[in-house]
């Protein structure tokens, strides 16, 4: 029993006590892999969020630490990602602009909140809400964050100076009039670090594609622009440890970055929730998705006083510590830890990297978040889930980005109603009826219904229409694809046996579900059975229960 509680406050203690000395080197070097690939991706994003580059490799420390120890997923690492990162920005870049001490502040403390919601999410064991975001919802968010990326990359890739707007539709414009204005050089280092970095995941897969492609990139700049007069360069970034920091907690800020904490918070469960299910899979694992959101929840609870931004699980990190062999949270662990080294020493060299490379690789991750796939297979099934997705991706476009995740949730919400209060109902005649169910009856004059769909209030009216226009006297239900029946249904029940009264007849269930049968007897209405138990329920009704 105490080991039982002690696994459910401490998580890692099962895990971490299983480890063998072959599990610890095979996640030593899956650690040592991913501690490499972050530093140019923890750059990337960081700047992506607005934010000075070494946030990036702090926000890869502590909280990936913490989630790893404190989640459920076994091969997922945390740290900064591209959409929430890009959302971050286009939150708040609006409130307090960018790169100033007091857009550091909200971030710190919209970090702080989505952390604080997230951990309460998980302590009230309401994992569950994750499963409120469809796969339509998250594939069109991230395709809109991804066209966002790209849209604001384009000032890197052409030299021109850093532009700010109101939103996806304020950029465009401006950026159309700067064109004429465009250099040369750094639009040839973007190109050649896209190609760089395609290249190397093309013929090496193995290898760190994006370091690489950064290492080269900075090469050819020093060749072609020694004093960085025309290709842009990385500002200076301070190497050590994270500085220790804090939110503002004020009521003001507070009321200010708890809307986009809250979706935020959200999108970032979704997101590593979604992860660490698609690994769970692989490995035939299962995850407990309350212990992952404490976990994440803890994170970014715990970031804001190590340096650390809004984190989640990424999916890049994830991908390339399994192929590297991982196969427990150790690795994600001493990638954090391992991530400390080589920030003291890779940090001085990052000033010697062009923007024009930095917003090249952003493109190749923009590329990379659009889920072609998903958007080709929705768009060939579901007009639904093609709405949904749509939806999502306009509203990611047009308006704040929380705000994008709470329409494309919405859009699930009423689309799953409309189709629930209009349950498919599908009209008869006797011979068209099943075999067993012609045998047992023989009354010639009867209308034989099919509603594939629960009969609770949302949907009743509906029904309710499309079995006016039967005159028969007889009606018979065919009820295997009814669920569930509430008081709303049971009504409709009722006034569908008056009405079969009134012309002389009756009406019946055939193949009703056990559940469906119970709460018709404690509602009162009369059954009997035929000789065929299995086949049909007669329900009669007396003019009483209508008055």
């Amino acid at each position: 029993m105490q080991r039982r509680r002690a696994s459910r406050w401490l998580p890692f203690l099962p895990w971490m006590s299983a480890l063998t000395t072959a599990d610890i080197r095979r996640d030593t070097m899956a650690g040592l892999t991913g501690a490499v690939l972050v530093v140019p991706q923890g750059v990337a994003y960081a700047l992506l969020a607005g934010l000075p580059p070494q946030y990036g490799l702090y926000t890869a420390i502590v909280p990936a630490a913490l989630a790893a120890l404190f989640g459920s997923s076994r091969q997922m690492v945390s740290g900064p990602t591209a959409a929430l990162s890009i959302a971050l920005f286009a939150t708040l870049q609006p409130m307090a602009g960018t790169g100033g001490t007091d857009y550091l502040s909200m971030v710190l403390t919209l970090t702080f909140v989505a952390g604080l919601f997230q951990l309460l999410l998980g302590l009230a064991r309401l994992g569950v809400l994750v499963d409120l975001v469809s796969h339509s919802v998250v594939t069109g968010f991230t395709a809109g964050a991804a066209v966002i990326i790209a849209v604001n990359q384009v000032p890197y890739l052409l030299g021109l100076p850093s532009m700010t707007s109101d939103g996806f539709l304020g950029l465009v414009p401006l950026l159309l009039e700067s064109l004429g204005n465009a250099q040369g050089l750094p639009a040839l280092i973007a190109a050649a670090t896209i190609g760089g970095c395609l290249a190397i995941r093309r013929w090496l897969p193995r290898w760190p594609a994006m370091l690489l492609a950064l290492v080269g990139a900075s090469a050819l700049a020093v060749w072609l622009d020694p004093q960085g007069t025309v290709i842009n360069r990385i500002t200076a970034m301070p190497g050590g440890l994270p500085p220790l920091s804090a939110p503002d907690l004020t009521l003001d800020n507070l009321r200010q970055v708890t809307p986009g904490a809250i979706a935020l918070g959200l999108l970032g469960l979704v997101e590593a929730a979604a992860i660490a299910r698609a690994f769970a899979a692989r490995n035939g694992e299962r995850i407990d998705a309350n212990q992952e959101f404490i976990g994440q929840g803890l994170s970014n609870l715990a970031g804001p006083f190590f340096s650390g931004y809004l984190s989640s699980g990424s999916f890049t990190r994830s991908g390339l510590n399994a192929m590297a062999g991982a196969g427990s949270p150790l690795a994600a662990v001493l990638s954090a830890v391992i991530l400390v080294p080589v920030l003291l020493v890779a940090a001085p060299l990052l000033s010697h990297v062009p923007m024009a490379a930095m917003g090249g690789l952003l493109l190749v991750v923009a590329f990379n978040l659009i889920d072609r796939d998903s958007i080709i297979e929705a768009i060939r099934c579901s007009r639904a889930e093609t709405a949904v997705l749509l939806i999502t991706f306009a509203s990611t476009l047009l308006l704040a980005l929380e705000f994008a995740v709470y329409f494309g949730v919405l859009a699930s919400l009423a689309l799953y109603l409309r189709r629930t209060t209009r349950p498919p109902v599908l009209i008869k005649t006797l011979d068209q009826a099943p075999a067993r169910l012609q045998q047992t009856l023989v009354e010639p004059e009867t209308d034989v219904v099919r509603i594939d769909g629960s009969l609770f209030f949302g949907a009743c009216e509906t029904v309710d229409q499309q079995l006016e226009p039967l005159v028969a006297p007889n009606l018979v239900i065919l009820a295997a694809g009814i669920n569930f029946l509430d008081l709303s249904g049971i009504h409709l029940l009722r006034k569908q046996a008056h009405l079969c009264q009134a012309r002389g007849g009756q009406l019946y269930l055939a193949w009703p579900k056990p559940d469906v049968e119970t709460r018709l007897r404690r509602a009162g209405i009369l059954i009997d059975q035929s000789d065929n138990k299995d086949v049909i329920t007669f329900i009669r009704t007396t003019k009483a229960m209508f008055l």
